[in-house]
């Protein structure tokens, strides 16, 4: 890898996407972990814990690489953490990215 931010291709579709964890997922290094994989496909968004024991967030980039993400958090998650369940509302196309990274919010 390396190379710092890969230019978007032409044509390829930026999609926006919410997300919530469910499972033990706080306590568990997950949002941290979430960072990392988003950074190393080249997305942006945010994650953070609920009150209610989840973690939630939303996901930016090329559809085939947000599509990675969303099975990563559906089956991978960090080394201590379980998943029962992910969920993904309000996905929609977009023409630009609206964050500039991926961050961890408190």
């Amino acid at each position: 890898g390396g190379g710092g931010a890969a230019a978007m291709a032409d044509g390829e579709v930026l999609v926006s996407v919410d997300y919530e964890v469910h499972g033990k997922v706080q306590g568990v290094f997950f949002r941290k972990y979430t960072q990392g994989e988003a950074k190393r496909l080249g997305l942006v968004g945010w994650v953070q814990n609920t009150s209610h024991g989840t973690v939630q967030g939303q996901i930016q980039g090329p559809t085939a690489r947000v599509r990675e993400l969303q099975e990563w958090l559906k089956k991978i998650g960090s080394p201590q953490s379980r998943i029962s369940r992910a969920e993904f509302s309000n996905e929609k196309k977009i023409q630009a990215l609206e964050h500039k990274e991926f961050q961890i919010l408190k």
